[in-house]
């Protein structure tokens, strides 16, 4: 393998590593009140009330 295809290599895993670490780094978990957390229950509720009698 030649000098060029190892640097090409190296900077190809950098930047894959890098970017995975950039993500990993600005994620954060969602806060939700307990309102928000029953308006969405709720809606999953009638999507799947929607989609039993889709069937």
């Amino acid at each position: 393998m030649s000098i060029t295809a190892i640097i090409i290599t190296a900077l190809a895993i950098g930047i894959i590593v890098g970017g995975i670490l950039v993500i990993k780094k600005s994620a954060h978990k969602f806060n939700l009140t307990a309102e928000q957390l029953a308006d969405i229950k709720k809606r999953n509720e009638e999507l799947d009330k929607e989609e039993k009698e889709q069937e």
